[in-house]
């Protein structure tokens, strides 16, 4: 047999998945990446609008289920479950359930459609989204009479002439949804399901075998969710609807442009870019909105309202990212933010804002973060003043605790006095009742976290001119020195008495997700949970080379234990290499932090080597739960070749690029553009750069240097210049 050797380009084509046709960026979206979960949480295949209000995705248990539950109407919150339920009967049959369970097949996902075929019923669906509304093309087989059942789970539905209106109350109420739905062909018939328990389902005969469904969505009331409905849609047409969706999505993403190299690196690149455009979401509703704050509509003032925000995982990155490319959008948000503060009595500035109010979860208070990070990258178009009043009440006046909502407890009387929040040993009785009995103290990743936010709170207050709180809440930012172990170089728990917790393992110690002492993550992530101050935490373990040394033994430590135990006790924690954690937040900017240690050339290759190994166009190509944008936005960040070590600080690290070509559509009409012309998976690391036309030395730059549009060249090769940008004197800088 006569051997064909194909020439190289072609075969690297071929494995890499290149493609010669030009797509447009959404066509590059798999919304399917990282459906199944490699532990946790998987993604979701989201249908809508760039920060739209109104989402769907199908309803299943996970990717692998052979069943849906009907089709959606409005998923109300970030991986909730969706408002109201839409489930089409072939033919006319009695005893209807209120939801129909489906097996499925050949169904397809983009951002802005969404179509399956209900195989054992015969059914095809097709559906588009628009901002605040929504539209499905029902087909069946069946020529005969045919049915509709529309269920709310928790409310009330209304028969009109046309179709169906009414309301579901979240999580219980108060906060309630609304819906207005109608149909293009005639309703033979209209009854009211038996309701059961707190749903109430009416079903809806049709004598015709295709059936067009449109409906608007609203927090405010049925009347403007036909309002909604009709600004909106005013057509019966899937096609139209989606193809102005397709154009919207395309406005957004092209805002970001990256060529060259493979059609899966755009795949991963324009999948995570569209993840980060799920979150905030505009409520503003023809210039009102409710908030579940007061629980009161209000006047928008000409400013949309946004919420639905997980704060602790999103101000790493994903908000950084919209200052760059969203500016108007972002300002908006921290207005939103402002606004939610001003309407809660007690003041402070919320943490974990969802369309049924704060939920706060987790811990810290990482608005503050935002804020200051927006404002001093030329953001300015906000109250200050007013978000530094709301900020400083936060963390002056509301307990530390995790996942609570309360004033000050007698351990946050302790931290503000000595420094550190305190932990009790292994075994010991919790004595605070306020203590959330499955989320503990964390007392480690409390008083790192708290530290990063009195940093960015001093720096608003020096902004200002308050000179007495600059001072005081600059001195706070140094708490994590209180947590310090000299000895074995990590963060370690004190007790009441300030005594270090002992015995102790830096890896087991802590119970269920460490969270006796840390969060979700042992101690080897939390060493480096010093984004403000690398320069310190560098003074503190002895010398760069100390620091480099350690960071990689975060990276080469075993487990120390079987997976299955591992992962039993530390389940958000996967995605490891060694002890570091690619799938969670605490994590993302780790491997940056060799910038700060003379070492950019290890930077490169660890951000080249995790991205490879843990983001892939596949099912399971997200390492952890997404968290609506929070991971995404690094993979964005990271790809480009830059990130925001510390949010609020105008800077960037700069790490390798994943593209030969990048531009970014800065807000201001700018453009930002990344050049590596021979970057490669092999030729990762920097040989020389220039910016701006100038020789650049150094691992980082300012946003000064590209908020006028600027060009940073950067030629790779595939072994490491270990002298390019690491002179002690061209270090990132760190805290003042």
């Amino acid at each position: 047999m006569k051997k064909y050797i194909l020439p190289s380009f072609i075969l690297a084509s071929a494995l890499c998945g290149c493609s010669k046709a030009a797509k447009s960026p959404v066509e590059y979206v798999n919304p399917y990446m990282g459906n199944i979960s490699h532990l946790l949480v998987p993604t979701y295949p989201t249908v809508h609008l760039p920060n739209s209000m109104l989402r769907v995705y199908p309803e299943r248990s996970d990717y692998t289920s052979d069943l849906i539950n009907g089709l959606p109407v409005a998923v109300t919150s970030h991986r909730g479950s969706s408002a109201f339920n839409i489930s089409p009967v072939s033919g006319t049959k009695d005893n209807l359930p209120s939801v129909v369970r489906y097996t499925y097949d050949n169904e397809k996902v983009a951002p802005y459609r969404y179509s399956v075929y209900l195989d054992e019923d015969n059914i095809q669906v097709d559906y588009a989204p628009s901002h605040q509304a929504g539209i499905y093309a029902i087909t069946f087989q069946n020529d005969a009479t045919n049915q509709i059942i529309i269920n709310s789970r928790n409310g009330k539905l209304t028969q009109t002439p046309t179709g169906i209106s009414g309301y579901q109350l979240i999580n219980g109420g108060p906060t309630t949804i609304y819906v207005y739905l109608e149909a293009e062909q005639p309703i033979a018939r209209a009854e009211r399901l038996t309701s059961s328990g707190a749903n109430d389902a009416c079903v809806l005969t049709f004598n015709s075998k295709q059936i067009n469904l449109r409906y608007g969505i609203s927090f405010i009331d049925e009347a403007q969710a036909e309002k909604n409905l009709k600004r909106e849609i005013n057509t019966y047409s899937v096609d139209e609807i989606a193809a102005a969706g397709r154009k919207e999505w395309n406005a957004a993403l092209s805002k970001i442009e990256v060529s060259g190299n493979c059609d899966n690196d755009k795949t991963v690149f324009y999948t995570s870019l569209y993840r980060v455009y799920e979150r905030m979401i505009c409520i503003s509703e023809d210039g009102r909105y409710y908030s579940a704050t007061d629980q009161t509509v209000h006047n928008d003032e000409g400013v949309p309202f946004y919420t639905d925000d997980w704060i602790w995982d999103t101000y790493r990155a994903a908000h950084p990212l919209r200052v760059l490319i969203e500016s108007e959008r972002e300002t908006d948000m921290i207005k939103s933010y402002i606004r939610m503060a001003q309407q809660a009595k007690d003041g402070w500035m919320p943490t974990f804002p969802e369309i049924t109010g704060d939920s706060h979860r987790m811990n810290g208070n990482h608005a503050v973060a935002v804020i200051w990070d927006a404002y001093c990258k030329g953001l300015t178009g906000f109250d200050l003043e007013a978000a530094y009043i709301a900020c400083k009440k936060a963390l002056t006046e509301k307990s530390f605790l995790p996942w609570t909502k309360l004033p000050n407890t007698e351990l946050d009387v302790f931290y503000h006095e000595k420094g550190y929040f305190p932990a009790i040993n292994d075994g010991e009785k919790e004595y605070i009742a306020a203590v959330n009995p499955g989320e503990k103290r964390q007392p480690v990743a409390v008083t790192l976290g708290t530290s990063y936010d009195h940093w960015c709170l001093a720096q608003i207050a020096k902004q200002l001119g308050h000179d007495d709180d600059y001072h005081r809440f600059l001195n706070a930012s140094h708490n994590y020195r209180h947590l310090y172990n000299a000895e074995t170089g990590f963060f370690h728990p004190k007790d009441i008495k300030g005594d270090f917790i002992e015995p102790f393992d830096y890896i087991f110690s802590g119970g269920q997700g460490a969270r006796n002492y840390y969060d979700e993550n042992n101690a080897y992530t939390y060493r480096w949970d010093v984004p403000h101050n690398p320069a310190d935490l560098i003074q503190l373990m002895g010398s760069p080379e100390k620091f480099a040394d350690n960071m990689n033994k975060t990276f080469q430590k075993p487990l120390g234990k079987s997976k299955f135990e591992f992962y039993a006790q530390l389940p958000d924690q996967t995605g490891n290499v060694g002890q570091f954690s690619m799938a969670n937040e605490p994590s993302f900017h780790i491997p940056y932090l060799y910038n700060y240690a003379g070492q950019p050339w290890m930077t490169q290759k660890r951000i080249r080597t995790l991205l490879k190994q843990w983001y892939r166009n596949d099912l399971m190509g997200v390492p952890g739960d997404e968290d609506g944008g929070g991971m995404s936005a690094f993979v964005v960040f990271s790809s480009m070749g830059f990130y925001p070590v510390t949010p609020g600080s105008p800077t960037y690290n700069i790490g390798s690029p994943v593209f030969r070509n990048i531009k970014v559509k800065l807000s201001n009409g700018k453009v930002f553009e990344i050049d590596a012309p021979n970057t490669s998976e092999t030729n990762k690391y920097i040989q020389s750069a220039t910016l701006n036309g100038v020789e650049w030395n150094k691992p980082w730059f300012a946003q000064e240097d590209i908020i006028n549009g600027g060009k940073l060249v950067l030629v790779m090769g595939d072994k490491a210049n270990k002298s390019w940008g690491a002179a002690p004197e061209n270090v990132p800088p760190s805290a003042e």
